[in-house]
């Protein structure tokens, strides 16, 4: 076990070659040894990228570590050994990671270019969902990856993209909600690149969704109806919104989630039920809707108030029963003015079919 005893004084390159050489080594006997000095070498490594109480970081020691991670390949080295780490080192993991992320030069960002030709890293990051002593860990790293397009759009184009529909329903509280802000993140951020996601892949896309929509778990019950919510109401995603309120059986969806138990089920389905009543109103609301980009501006969009027949088929066969929920629904919110605005302008439309 000579390299544990190497000299303790290294330059930037020297360590990252000295952690990739340790972690290389974490299945032999001594692990607990070999563990600590890891730890260590990772700790100095971050100091060297983040400086600390007495020193700033220094550019030419950053720009000689971030070379030598990626000529070494370190960064795959560690994302696939993390569940052998110890706890402190799987955190500077992160930091570490997305220091290098964050890095630019001029309009250049070397980590993501890199990333760009190492798509099993990001494919590693997201299957650590499936331990939940690394789940943390690896999703804060995918969140700074889905800041950079290039990067989300290999990680939506992946077939194991599908798999946050079962990560978002992890039994495991934190493990299941940061899968779903990792979800949301992936869906929300790069709005064009989403929108042809979605148009693409609409009937694979919806029909996993659906079953989030329809879930026991209340959190991703209500989580889904919110997101979905705000998909529908982005302006980059209008093609794939009238296709969507066009559906019956959506529709039927949603008013069976306005009776839903829980009043904040009802609540969330309602802002989507809205838009397939009066896609119309939605959008010519001064304030829009609370999950509207604040960007958006109604004369974007061209006013449809026109339904396909199954859906106003639907609406007009239960038409008494709609007045009579929707004028009871949730009367006590007297204090929030847009909702009271939209219900009684809801009311004013389906009274008129």
């Amino acid at each position: 076990m000579a390299f544990l005893f190497k000299p303790k004084t290294r330059s930037p390159q020297d360590l990252v070659r000295y952690a990739k050489e340790l972690a290389l080594k974490l299945g032999d006997s001594d692990t607990k040894k070999i563990n600590e000095e890891f730890s260590r070498t990772l700790a100095e490594i971050k100091r060297l990228l983040y400086g600390d109480t007495e020193t700033e970081p220094q550019p030419d020691q950053v720009a000689q570590i971030a070379q030598e991670v990626y000529s070494t390949d370190l960064l795959q080295v560690i994302v696939q050994n993390i569940a052998r780490f110890e706890f402190e080192a799987r955190k500077d993991v992160a930091s570490i990671f997305n220091n290098l992320l964050r890095r630019q030069i001029g309009t250049r960002s070397p980590t993501v270019e890199y990333l760009q030709t190492k798509e099993a890293i990001l494919i590693s990051l997201l299957t650590g969902y499936e331990n939940q002593e690394i789940a943390l860990n690896c999703g804060m790293i995918l969140r700074e990856c889905i800041r950079h397009e290039v990067l989300a759009k290999a990680l939506l184009l992946s077939p194991n993209f599908w798999k946050f529909t079962q990560y978002v329903e992890l039994s495991t509280f934190d493990t299941a909600s940061d899968a779903f802000a990792t979800f949301k993140d992936l869906l929300t951020k790069h709005k064009q690149l989403v929108a042809d996601f979605l148009d693409k892949n609409y009937d694979q896309f919806f029909e996993k969704y659906t079953q989030l929509l329809m879930s026991s778990n209340y959190v991703t019950k209500r989580q889904s109806l919110k997101l979905l919510g705000e998909l529908l109401l982005d302006r980059a995603n209008f093609t794939v919104m009238t296709r969507y309120i066009g559906n019956a059986e959506n529709l039927k969806l949603m008013m069976n989630l306005l009776r839903d138990k829980s009043r904040n089920i009802q609540f969330e389905a309602f802002h989507v039920f809205k838009v397939g009543v009066s896609l119309e109103r939605v959008f010519s609301l001064p304030t829009v809707s609370r999950h509207v980009n604040n960007t958006l501006h109604p004369k974007v969009f061209v006013a449809n108030p026109n339904k396909s027949k199954p859906v106003l088929d639907i609406l007009q066969k239960n038409k008494d029963k709609l007045l009579s929920f929707l004028s009871n629904f949730q009367t006590d919110r007297t204090d929030d003015e847009q909702f009271n605005d939209e219900k009684a302008f809801l009311i004013k439309q389906i009274r008129e079919l």
